[in-house]
Order: C-alpha cells, then sequence, then structure tokens
C-alpha cells in the first residue's frame, strides 16, 4: 500500500464486509458501501446506501413489549451493474474462479477501482475493471465504469443496469429479529430523457414513517474504441426493481466499456421541485464519466488541501491509515454537510451499527474539524441547537430544569437508546440503561465552548450555543442535590453513568444508576465555570438578550458559582479518584483467568451476562472514564480544577490514577486506546506510541472481530488524526495564546499540516528537534506579531515568514 492507497490484492469472502465498509465512498449528503457493483445483499456482500439524516421508526413485539426504533435507512441500491455471456449465469464472483484480483481506494481522488479475472465453469476468461465515484463536486452524482475484456472467448454479451428499491436493512446479524422494511415503493420504471431522448430508469420511494421521499434516476451508456454503442436497451422489470439489459457482440481481447450515472435527490434537499423530477432531470444532463471524475478529483484536492496531515515514520502504513481516517471523516462530514441537518453519527453512514445514531462521539470529532474546516464543524453544532427545545422537554419530562439532550440521537433529538439489548455472547434480551449517560449533555457544552475558543466565532455563539450552555448548566444544576453532611457541604449527582458503560447500577441494587461519578461531577465544575464565563464574554446586547430569554437571575448565577468550587469527588485508597462513589469497594477481577478463558475480553459485560453475572460486582472498565479528564485537559488543568474543588492532591496522584485503571480496563471500545495514547503521550512514550498504533489499525484490521463491518468508528478516526495534530504537537489555545509542546512518538520523524486558528490559517512543522511555523498573512489583522509559547518559552512570528524553533 502507497501512502494515498488502501489496497488489497486477494479476494476473501470473510473479509468482504470490512472492506466494503473501509471502501464506502460518499460526499457528505450520502454515503454507498464498497460492494461489488454485481453482487446483491448478501451475508457476504451488502451494498448499502444511507443518507445523512435518513432515519424511519419502526415497532417490533419483543419479550412482551413493543421496541421502537429508529434506524438509519438502507436506501434503494444504485450499483446494480452486472453481465454474462448470453449462454451464461449473471456473474457472481463467487461463482467463479478469480484468477486474479486487486481492490484500491485512492484516497487522493476518492475512487475505487476493482480489478478480476476470473474463469467461469465453460472456462471462459474475462477482464473486469470497474471504477466508482461517488461526486464530491456534485453531492447529487455517482458513477460507475465497468469495463468487460473477453481473454479467450467471444460471443455475445448481455449488460444488465437496475435500481434496486427491494432493499431492507439485513447489515447487522443482531438487529435482523427487529422490522427491517422501511421503504416503499411510489414509482418505479422507465423515461426518455429530454435532451437526446435516451431510455433510462428511476426510482422513487418513500420511508414507512418519517415520510422521507428519496429520488434515483440512472442512465447507462456502452462505449468501445472511444466510441458510443448504438446498443438499445430492453426493459426486463421486475417488482421495485427497474432494469435495462443491452446486449452487443464481444470479440477476444477487446474491451467494452459501460457508464452507469446515477442522481440521487431526498425530501431534505433544498431548491427542487420534488426529488424524482430532480433526479431525472440532473441525469438527464449529467456529464460522462471522465468528465464527472475530473470535476470530483478536483473537488478532493481542495479538501486535502485543507485537511491532509502529513507524517513520516517507520510504521509503513501510518501516513495511509490516517488519510484514510481523514478520508472517511471528510465523506461523512463534508461541506455539502453545512445546509444538511444532520448529526456526527458514532459509526458514519457506513453502515447500520448503532442504527445511524448519534452519541458523544462528536467530542472526539469536532476538533478536526475545528481546525480544518470550521464551517462544517459549525453545521454539526446546529444540529444539537435545533434540538434545544426537544432537550428542554425531556427535562420537563424528567422532572428537571434546563435541556437534557439523549445519549443516543437520530431525527428529532428525542431519546433514541434501545430500552433492551440483545447480547450475541448469551442470545439473551437484557435491560439497557446506558441512556442514563448524562454526560453526554457535558460534552455537547464542551464543543459548543471549544469551538469558540478556537475559531473565536462570536455569531455562533450569540445565535444559539450560548443558549445550549447555559440550558445544559441548568439541567445540572436540577440533578445535583446538596448534601451539608459531606466535607462541610457538598453538591452530589445520583443515578448517573459514566463513559465506562459497564457499570450501570450498584450489585444487588434495584435501583439503577450510579452515585457521583468522578468524571461527571468535575465535568460539571468545569461547565458551571464556563456557563459564567460564556455570560461575560457576550457583547451588552446580546448578554442583556440571552439573560433576559432565559431570565437567568443574579441568584442562579451565584449557585453555578458555587456548585463549580463545590462539588463532590470520590476519592479510595492512595489518592485514587474513584469512578463512582462505591468503586474502591468491589471486587477485585480475576483478568488473568479471563484472558486465558477467552480469546478475547474486551467485552466483559456481555462474557459476564452470558455467565449469569454482571459486571456491576467488579473493579473493572470498558474504556477510559475518571482519566477522560486528561484527555479533555491538561496536567496542570485538572490539578487547577481539583484544588478549585478543595481537593489538594501530592505529586504523582495523576500517575497513580491511569496506573489503577489502565491495569482495570479492557478497552471493549476503539476509543479506548485513543485516549489512553493521549493521556500517556507525555509520561510514558513508549507504552503511548502502542496504544496509538492499536488505535490506528482498529478499524483497519477490525480488532474487534467484525465490528467494523457494520460501520466505521468515526470518533476513532477524527480523533487520531487530532491526536497526531494537537495532542502530539502540544498545541492548545489559552485565552487567544497559543501553546506549543511538541512530543513525537515512536519512530515518528515529522508532522505537518496547516491549521485554522481565530479563522486563519497556520503552517505547522515538527520534528524531534524543531518546531516551524508560518502564519498566513492575514493574521497582521489580528497582530503584526504573534507571540507563541513553545515549551514555555515566548517566541515571536511574522506573518508570512517560516520560522523555525529549536526545541530544547
Amino acid at each position: 500500500m502507497g501512502d494515498w492507497s488502501l489496497s488489497y490484492d486477494a479476494y476473501d469472502p470473510k473479509a468482504q464486509g470490512l472492506r466494503e465498509a473501509l471502501c464506502t465512498l460518499g460526499n457528505g449528503k450520502f454515503c454507498t458501501r464498497g460492494a461489488f457493483a454485481f453482487e446483491s445483499a448478501g451475508d457476504v456482500h451488502y451494498p448499502g446506501t444511507y443518507l445523512a439524516g435518513g432515519y424511519n421508526r419502526l415497532a417490533t413485539p419483543i419479550a412482551d413489549r413493543e421496541v421502537v426504533n429508529e434506524d438509519l435507512v438502507n436506501f434503494p441500491n444504485w450499483l446494480c451493474l452486472t453481465w454474462r455471456p448470453v449462454d451464461g449465469a449473471w456473474f457472481a464472483v463467487d461463482a467463479v474462479e478469480v484468477l486474479a484480483f486487486r481492490q484500491e481506494l485512492d484516497l487522493r481522488q476518492g475512487l475505487l477501482t476493482i480489478e478480476l479475472r476470473v474463469r467461469d465453469d465453460a472456462q471462459r476468461e474475462t477482464q473486469l475493471v470497474e471504477r466508482r465515484l461517488v461526486s464530491m463536486a456534485n453531492p447529487h452524482l455517482a458513477g460507475i465504469e465497468l469495463r468487460i475484456t473477453p481473454l479467450n472467448w467471444s460471443g455475445s454479451i448481455e449488460v444488465a443496469s437496475a435500481l434496486d428499491g427491494r432493499v431492507i436493512n439485513y447489515g447487522v446479524k443482531r438487529y435482523r429479529d427487529l422490522a427491517s422494511h422501511h421503504l416503499n415503493v411510489i414509482d418505479c420504471g422507465h423515461f426518455l430523457g429530454e435532451l437526446a431522448g435516451e431510455n433510462m430508469i428511476s426510482l422513487l420511494v418513500e420511508t414507512t414513517q418519517s415520510r422521507l421521499v428519496v429520488g434515483e434516476a440512472a442512465r447507462t451508456r456502452l462505449f468501445r474504441d472511444g466510441r458510443r454503442l448504438d446498443a438499445q436497451p430492453t426493459a426486463k422489470d421486475e417488482p421495485n426493481f427497474p432494469r435495462q439489459v443491452f446486449a452487443f457482440g464481444g470479440h477476444e481481447g477487446e474491451e467494452t466499456r459501460v457508464e452507469k450515472v446515477v442522481a440521487l435527490y431526498s425530501s431534505k434537499d433544498s431548491a427542487i421541485s420534488e426529488p424524482g423530477v430532480a433526479s431525472r432531470e440532473l441525469v438527464d444532463e449529467a456529464p460522462d464519466f471522465d468528465v464527472l471524475l475530473a470535476q470530483h478529483a478536483r473537488a478532493w484536492a481542495g479538501l486535502w488541501r485543507r485537511c491532509d496531515v502529513e507524517t513520516v515514520s517507520d510504521e509503513p502504513d501510518m501516513q495511509m491509515i490516517v488519510r484514510l481516517h481523514i478520508l472517511q471523516l471528510l465523506q461523512t462530514t463534508s461541506p455539502h454537510t453545512i445546509d444538511v441537518d444532520a448529526g456526527t453519527p458514532a459509526r458514519g453512514w457506513h453502515g447500520e451499527a448503532y442504527r445511524g445514531h448519534v452519541f458523544w462521539d462528536e467530542l472526539y470529532i469536532l476538533p478536526f474539524l475545528d481546525n480544518h474546516y470550521p464551517e462544517i464543524a459549525k453545521a454539526l453544532l446546529r444540529y444539537r441547537g435545533q434540538r434545544l427545545e426537544k432537550a428542554r422537554s425531556a427535562a420537563a419530562h424528567a422532572g428537571h430544569q434546563g435541556a437534557m439532550y439523549p445519549w443516543q440521537s437520530g431525527s428529532d433529538g428525542r431519546e433514541e437508546s434501545q430500552i433492551m439489548h440483545l447480547n450475541p455472547q448469551s442470545g439473551r434480551w437484557v435491560p439497557d440503561y446506558s441512556w442514563q449517560q448524562r454526560h453526554v449533555n457535558l460534552a455537547i457544552a464542551y464543543n459548543m465552548w471549544a469551538h469558540y475558543q478556537i475559531t473565536g466565532d462570536r455569531a455562533a455563539l450569540e445565535t444559539g450555543n450560548a443558549d445550549v450552555i447555559v440550558e445544559i448548566a441548568r439541567l445540572f444544576a436540577s440533578l445535583a442535590s446538596w448534601n451539608p453532611d459531606r466535607e462541610g457541604g457538598r453538591y452530589e449527582i445520583h443515578q448517573v453513568m459514566g463513559p465506562d458503560e459497564f457499570h450501570e447500577a450498584y450489585p444487588d441494587s434495584e435501583e439503577h444508576g450510579l452515585k457521583n461519578n468522578a468524571y461527571t461531577n468535575v465535568m460539571v465544575s468545569w461547565l458551571m465555570e464556563t456557563a459564567l464565563e460564556v455570560i461575560d464574554t457576550l457583547d451588552d446586547e446580546p448578554r442583556a438578550d440571552l439573560l433576559m430569554r432565559h431570565d437567568i437571575t443574579q441568584e442562579e448565577r451565584d449557585l453555578w458559582e458555587t456548585m463549580s468550587r463545590r462539588m463532590y469527588v470520590p476519592i479510595h485508597g492512595d489518592n485514587i479518584v474513584s469512578q463512582f462513589e462505591g468503586y474502591g469497594d468491589l471486587l477485585e477481577f480475576d483478568w488473568e483467568g479471563y484472558r486465558a478463558k477467552y480469546p478475547s475480553i474486551q467485552r466483559l459485560d456481555r462474557i459476564l451476562e452470558a455467565e449469569g453475572d454482571t459486571a456491576d460486582r467488579y473493579k473493572l472498565a470498558k474504556q477510559a472514564d475518571m482519566l477522560m479528564l486528561f484527555y479533555l485537559f491538561d496536567e496542570p488543568t485538572v490539578e487547577a480544577r481539583m484544588r478549585r474543588l478543595g481537593y489538594e492532591l501530592p505529586d504523582g496522584w495523576m500517575d497513580a490514577n491511569i496506573n489503577y485503571y489502565l491495569h482495570r480496563t479492557s478497552h471493549g471500545s476503539t476509543l479506548s486506546f485513543l485516549v489512553h495514547a493521549w493521556v500517556l503521550a507525555r509520561h510514558r512514550p513508549e507504552e503511548a506510541w502502542e496504544y496509538l498504533l492499536k488505535a490506528l489499525s482498529s478499524d483497519v484490521s477490525d480488532i474487534q472481530g467484525g465490528t467494523t463491518a457494520e460501520g466505521i468508528h468515526l470518533g476513532l478516526m477524527a480523533g487520531t488524526v487530532d491526536l497526531i495534530q494537537r495532542g502530539l504537537t502540544g498545541l492548545q489555545v489559552h485565552d487567544d495564546k497559543l501553546v506549543f509542546d511538541p512530543r513525537l512518538l515512536g519512530s515518528l520523524r515529522k508532522i505537518s499540516t496547516r491549521l485554522q486558528i481565530f479563522r486563519h490559517w497556520v503552517s505547522i512543522e515538527v520534528t524531534p528537534d524543531s518546531l516551524t511555523l508560518e502564519f498566513d498573512e492575514r493574521w497582521r489583522r489580528r497582530a503584526d506579531r504573534i507571540a507563541v509559547d513553545v515549551r514555555g518559552n515566548m517566541t515571536e512570528f511574522e506573518p508570512g515568514v517560516r520560522k523555525t524553533v529549536a526545541l530544547s
């Protein structure tokens, strides 16, 4: 593999699902998995197409109750393009002998190429080359080019091009007992284009509950020796499956090129009459594949200019994986996302895992976008702001004040977390209390304030983000209770879950939820101080409007100030900050015994439930929980926060806490490797390097044994790149001041990238011995000299002048 290419040199049916997810193509409006165009959905191949924010709700009777789930919908398969000798079967890769194979995802251009040389039962050998794109230039267009070359035979060939409206949601095995028929076909068939009178096909569908309408239209052309073949199609339709069949003569050694261009619109799109009309009109006037590719490549060149992060190391695939992660992030959230009402799905628009829902993963995703494409980040934050009223309603229904955002969010911002969870280890449906993770609200507030700190975008703060932050502060003020008997009086928060997720309740307790999750309580202290700072940051008029709009009194502000200093943080043993109150009283877990017993113990919650036990009884964690504080803030900031709360901890307490929890974490989430790499980077660089490599390989190598096939882990992908661009360069923004403290890990010898800070560009290059910065000329609007803290030493930089500083 090169630095710009993810490639495979052998066909492996067992790895097909993983490759389809990793080779997904998209443009921020929709994504299509990298399945072969000539295959239908089944246990090996799954050609899913997903629309950003394209959800639908269905009910399923389970365990004497009706379970309602909102799913990311698998929309009609536009890939359908296959062929056959007229006396043979339609081509299927699993029905022939594969003599040669190569699949390559060109990261620079967002182009997927699949090459096969195959032999059928009649000993006919054929060369097939497919190229595919989902246009980044026009977000409503996609295209396939299929080249067919008979190698040792001649004869008549048929090509079939179709749109498949028969699709269901079938991509996650554990969901297959749930209702899965999300689409009704409104119209399908053939039409003549107005420009050239070509015969084309179209399909119009509507989701059963959300009434989302999607229109697809396809134009198929055949070429040989650079000339268009006069091959007129024959309609060979099946119900909800409009299909054209083209017949032509094939000759040994002679290549025939088939082009299929597809247009896709939905009722979420603006400036259209309706999706069916829009898709038919666009495909009629769309250019040929080569022109589409040239336009698409130019759009990607612009994205890479803004977003590339270059690395030099001894790891052969590191640079490629970094770029793969950036590509998949930009295919999920691109400039075309800016006018789409959609959030940041945990698994991208790449599959049906987690039902396409939005969790807290934007905490790991938005920092990259804040620094490279703040307009996209602003749009994704708007998704939260537009659901503020739903969050306020949720809080009110739960008996709280403020705004309570859900752990899982979909179309309208209601809580989409499942109430029953299927444990594939035991086959049992068990209660799911993950909705208690109120810390998602803290992540939303953190993201909104971080966006302002990095971009200086006061308009975003004044027109929605400040409203969200103060309403979340109100929520936690409402959730907290005052305990006058604890440490001279402390605020406590009960019935929550932390990021760990393994612990949902206390052992043998009939009540769910935990008391005083340390991460939550410390973040609430941060939130209360930040909410006050937000108010003070606003200009006079916006501040007055905010205070009046939310009826924020001085008494309420005084309460927030007190809470910022008096939240309770449980501590046990030798200055170990307890993950939650009572964590230190739980049983120690037999790590060695379970590692010997099971090939993987990442999901100990499932293993223990299958054994009739529960993770609630043990000192263990799925992923970083308390240590998340050191992911979001540097060590001095966390220590200052603890001092503000009245906790004086001795030297070495952070290292002791890292040791304690590292030995009790199963890394059941891929995010755990990322967070631990970040936390360890400045304390144990050798260990941090190993965790970084694990995080980078998590999806490419599918280390969780099948989860990536159901959808990539978008937070992990964006977070690994952010770890390189911010964590290892030591970049921080403190009170309008830039701070760099580079620490390269392992065999990393160079990092270089361009970032936007305060909406101006700065080029960064880090080596083990030097830091080189070049500030864009537009920085002169801020100052003629930019003072930068480099490892504690102030250095001045002049805009437009490249300057290198030695690292001592």
